[in-house]
Protein backbone atom coordinates (compact mmCIF):
# COMPACT_ATOMS: atom_id res chain seq x y z
CA UNK A 1 0.00 0.00 0.00
CA UNK A 2 2.69 2.79 0.80
CA UNK A 3 4.51 1.96 -2.49
CA UNK A 4 1.23 2.78 -4.20
CA UNK A 5 0.39 5.85 -2.30
CA UNK A 6 3.95 6.37 -3.11
CA UNK A 7 3.58 6.65 -7.05
CA UNK A 8 -0.06 8.31 -7.18
CA UNK A 9 0.39 10.87 -4.93
CA UNK A 10 2.37 13.54 -3.34
CA UNK A 11 3.31 15.43 0.10
CA UNK A 12 0.26 16.06 1.80
CA UNK A 13 -2.08 14.64 -0.60
CA UNK A 14 -5.57 12.68 0.85
CA UNK A 15 -5.98 9.18 0.16
CA UNK A 16 -9.65 7.73 0.99
CA UNK A 17 -10.57 4.02 1.47
CA UNK A 18 -13.89 3.38 1.70
CA UNK A 19 -13.40 -0.37 3.16
CA UNK A 20 -10.34 0.52 5.82
CA UNK A 21 -10.47 -2.70 7.26
CA UNK A 22 -7.97 -3.27 9.39
CA UNK A 23 -6.11 0.22 8.48
CA UNK A 24 -3.79 -1.14 5.25
CA UNK A 25 -4.44 1.88 3.63
CA UNK A 26 -3.69 4.51 6.27
CA UNK A 27 -0.42 2.72 7.65
CA UNK A 28 0.63 3.02 3.89
CA UNK A 29 0.17 6.31 4.61
CA UNK A 30 1.47 7.10 7.86
CA UNK A 31 4.66 5.15 6.43
CA UNK A 32 4.97 7.25 3.23
CA UNK A 33 8.23 9.40 3.29
CA UNK A 34 6.88 12.29 3.63
CA UNK A 35 3.89 11.08 5.04
CA UNK A 36 0.18 11.46 3.31
CA UNK A 37 -2.78 12.15 4.47
CA UNK A 38 -5.85 9.71 4.63
CA UNK A 39 -9.54 8.82 5.56
CA UNK A 40 -10.75 5.39 6.25
CA UNK A 41 -14.42 4.35 6.46
CA UNK A 42 -14.78 0.75 7.89
CA UNK A 43 -18.51 -0.40 9.59
CA UNK A 44 -17.17 -3.16 11.83
CA UNK A 45 -15.80 -1.81 15.21
CA UNK A 46 -13.29 -4.16 16.12
CA UNK A 47 -11.29 -3.64 12.78
CA UNK A 48 -10.96 0.07 13.60
CA UNK A 49 -9.75 -0.80 17.22
CA UNK A 50 -7.08 -2.97 15.73
CA UNK A 51 -5.94 -0.81 13.54
CA UNK A 52 -5.60 2.41 16.21
CA UNK A 53 -4.21 -0.86 18.31
CA UNK A 54 -1.56 -1.15 15.38
CA UNK A 55 -0.74 2.64 15.37
CA UNK A 56 0.21 2.60 19.16
CA UNK A 57 1.96 -0.46 19.07
CA UNK A 58 4.04 0.80 15.84
CA UNK A 59 4.37 4.43 17.21
CA UNK A 60 2.28 5.87 14.63
CA UNK A 61 -0.01 8.82 14.11
CA UNK A 62 -3.50 7.13 13.48
CA UNK A 63 -4.91 8.61 10.53
CA UNK A 64 -8.68 9.57 10.56
CA UNK A 65 -11.00 6.48 10.46
CA UNK A 66 -14.54 6.68 10.76
CA UNK A 67 -16.67 3.83 11.96
CA UNK A 68 -19.76 3.51 9.86
CA UNK A 69 -21.42 1.89 6.53
CA UNK A 70 -19.48 3.16 3.80
CA UNK A 71 -22.93 4.10 1.68
CA UNK A 72 -23.62 7.09 4.51
CA UNK A 73 -19.72 8.34 4.53
CA UNK A 74 -20.80 11.49 1.90
CA UNK A 75 -22.60 12.63 5.31
CA UNK A 76 -19.59 12.94 7.35
CA UNK A 77 -17.92 16.20 7.08
CA UNK A 78 -14.11 14.38 6.45
CA UNK A 79 -15.18 13.14 3.25
CA UNK A 80 -18.15 15.45 2.21
CA UNK A 81 -16.06 18.62 2.60
CA UNK A 82 -12.75 17.08 1.07
CA UNK A 83 -11.26 16.18 -2.62
CA UNK A 84 -9.03 13.26 -2.91
CA UNK A 85 -6.01 12.70 -4.76
CA UNK A 86 -6.21 8.89 -4.63
CA UNK A 87 -8.86 5.86 -4.19
CA UNK A 88 -6.95 3.22 -2.98
CA UNK A 89 -9.05 -0.40 -1.27
CA UNK A 90 -9.05 -3.83 -0.77
CA UNK A 91 -12.85 -4.67 -0.24
CA UNK A 92 -14.26 -8.07 1.09
CA UNK A 93 -15.14 -10.77 -1.95
CA UNK A 94 -18.85 -11.43 -1.42
CA UNK A 95 -19.34 -13.72 0.40
CA UNK A 96 -15.89 -15.66 0.38
CA UNK A 97 -15.53 -16.44 3.84
CA UNK A 98 -18.85 -17.59 4.70
CA UNK A 99 -18.13 -20.62 2.32
CA UNK A 100 -16.91 -24.07 4.36
CA UNK A 101 -12.74 -24.18 4.64
CA UNK A 102 -11.38 -27.62 3.81
CA UNK A 103 -7.90 -28.45 3.40
CA UNK A 104 -5.15 -26.26 3.98
CA UNK A 105 -7.33 -23.00 4.50
CA UNK A 106 -9.13 -25.08 7.40
CA UNK A 107 -5.07 -25.67 8.92
CA UNK A 108 -4.59 -21.79 8.47
CA UNK A 109 -7.75 -20.81 10.38
CA UNK A 110 -8.30 -23.80 12.79
CA UNK A 111 -11.79 -24.53 11.89
CA UNK A 112 -13.62 -26.22 8.82
CA UNK A 113 -17.29 -23.94 9.53
CA UNK A 114 -17.34 -20.59 7.88
CA UNK A 115 -15.98 -17.56 9.44
CA UNK A 116 -17.28 -14.19 8.32
CA UNK A 117 -15.91 -11.05 8.10
CA UNK A 118 -18.71 -10.09 10.28
CA UNK A 119 -22.32 -10.99 11.59
CA UNK A 120 -23.47 -7.50 10.03
CA UNK A 121 -25.84 -7.80 7.54
CA UNK A 122 -25.20 -4.75 5.55
CA UNK A 123 -21.34 -6.12 5.12
CA UNK A 124 -20.45 -6.58 1.37
CA UNK A 125 -18.60 -9.83 2.62
CA UNK A 126 -22.08 -11.13 3.14
CA UNK A 127 -23.51 -10.62 0.33
CA UNK A 128 -24.04 -12.96 -2.81
CA UNK A 129 -22.15 -12.42 -5.33
CA UNK A 130 -24.00 -10.22 -7.63
CA UNK A 131 -25.78 -8.14 -4.65
CA UNK A 132 -21.68 -7.64 -3.86
CA UNK A 133 -21.05 -5.94 -7.54
CA UNK A 134 -24.39 -3.65 -7.46
CA UNK A 135 -23.47 -2.51 -3.51
CA UNK A 136 -20.11 -2.21 -3.92
CA UNK A 137 -20.64 -0.22 -7.63
CA UNK A 138 -23.08 2.10 -5.44
CA UNK A 139 -20.51 2.56 -2.51
CA UNK A 140 -17.53 3.51 -4.99
CA UNK A 141 -19.48 6.07 -7.04
CA UNK A 142 -20.35 7.76 -3.65
CA UNK A 143 -16.27 7.57 -3.22
CA UNK A 144 -15.74 8.97 -6.95
CA UNK A 145 -17.87 11.63 -6.25
CA UNK A 146 -15.34 13.07 -4.29
CA UNK A 147 -11.93 12.35 -5.99
CA UNK A 148 -10.35 14.87 -8.23
CA UNK A 149 -10.62 14.75 -11.89
CA UNK A 150 -7.53 12.79 -13.17
CA UNK A 151 -6.92 10.79 -10.41
CA UNK A 152 -7.07 7.35 -9.74
CA UNK A 153 -8.88 5.10 -8.23
CA UNK A 154 -6.89 1.35 -7.37
CA UNK A 155 -8.90 -1.51 -5.86
CA UNK A 156 -7.19 -4.51 -4.98
CA UNK A 157 -9.20 -8.30 -5.66
CA UNK A 158 -8.23 -12.05 -5.51
CA UNK A 159 -10.52 -14.34 -7.83
CA UNK A 160 -12.83 -16.50 -6.54
CA UNK A 161 -12.86 -20.24 -6.77
CA UNK A 162 -14.64 -21.24 -10.43
CA UNK A 163 -18.35 -22.75 -9.60
CA UNK A 164 -20.44 -24.69 -11.66
CA UNK A 165 -22.92 -21.18 -12.49
CA UNK A 166 -19.91 -18.93 -13.34
CA UNK A 167 -15.83 -18.96 -13.17
CA UNK A 168 -16.32 -16.48 -10.71
CA UNK A 169 -13.46 -14.08 -12.40
CA UNK A 170 -13.66 -11.25 -10.19
CA UNK A 171 -10.96 -8.95 -11.52
CA UNK A 172 -13.08 -9.19 -14.93
CA UNK A 173 -16.55 -8.38 -13.00
CA UNK A 174 -15.15 -5.50 -11.59
CA UNK A 175 -13.41 -3.96 -14.19
CA UNK A 176 -17.06 -3.96 -16.14
CA UNK A 177 -18.69 -2.83 -13.05
CA UNK A 178 -16.67 0.21 -12.17
CA UNK A 179 -16.56 1.39 -15.64
CA UNK A 180 -20.03 1.97 -15.23
CA UNK A 181 -19.18 4.60 -13.04
CA UNK A 182 -19.53 8.15 -14.99
CA UNK A 183 -15.71 9.30 -15.74
CA UNK A 184 -14.06 6.29 -14.92
CA UNK A 185 -11.86 4.54 -17.58
CA UNK A 186 -10.19 1.07 -16.74
CA UNK A 187 -6.21 1.91 -17.17
CA UNK A 188 -5.12 -1.18 -16.85
CA UNK A 189 -3.16 -3.58 -13.70
CA UNK A 190 -1.02 -4.88 -11.75
CA UNK A 191 -0.16 -8.26 -10.60
CA UNK A 192 0.90 -8.63 -6.31
CA UNK A 193 2.41 -11.96 -5.67
CA UNK A 194 1.54 -12.45 -2.21
CA UNK A 195 3.89 -14.57 -0.83
CA UNK A 196 1.92 -15.14 2.57
CA UNK A 197 -0.07 -17.81 0.96
CA UNK A 198 1.56 -21.09 0.95
CA UNK A 199 1.59 -23.58 -2.23
CA UNK A 200 -1.05 -26.56 -0.92
CA UNK A 201 -2.34 -30.02 -3.31
CA UNK A 202 -5.62 -28.86 -3.63
CA UNK A 203 -7.86 -31.56 -5.07
CA UNK A 204 -5.11 -33.82 -5.23
CA UNK A 205 -4.91 -36.40 -7.19
CA UNK A 206 -8.88 -36.19 -7.88
CA UNK A 207 -8.94 -32.60 -9.23
CA UNK A 208 -7.58 -29.84 -10.37
CA UNK A 209 -8.05 -26.73 -7.76
CA UNK A 210 -5.93 -23.75 -8.84
CA UNK A 211 -4.06 -21.77 -5.63
CA UNK A 212 -4.48 -18.38 -5.42
CA UNK A 213 -1.00 -17.07 -5.41
CA UNK A 214 -2.01 -13.24 -6.61
CA UNK A 215 -4.27 -10.30 -6.29
CA UNK A 216 -5.14 -7.98 -8.79
CA UNK A 217 -4.42 -4.45 -8.28
CA UNK A 218 -6.95 -2.56 -10.93
CA UNK A 219 -6.34 0.87 -11.80
CA UNK A 220 -8.73 3.27 -12.89
CA UNK A 221 -8.83 7.33 -13.71
CA UNK A 222 -11.13 9.66 -13.26
CA UNK A 223 -11.84 11.58 -17.00
CA UNK A 224 -14.33 13.46 -17.07
CA UNK A 225 -14.13 15.88 -20.38
CA UNK A 226 -10.13 14.27 -21.05
CA UNK A 227 -10.08 13.53 -24.94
Amino acid sequence: MRDIILFFTKREQWILDPFAGVGGTLLGASLCDPPRKAVGVDLNPAYVSAYKDVCKAEGLKPQKILCCDAKDMIELPDVRDRQFDLILTDPPYSDLMNRPKNGHKKKLYGRSDATPFSSLPNDLGNLCYDDFLTELCEILTIGVSRLKNKKYLVVFCRDLQPTRERPCLLHADLIETIRKIPGMMYRGMRIWHDQAVDLYPFGYPYAFVMNQMHQYVLVFRKEIGVE
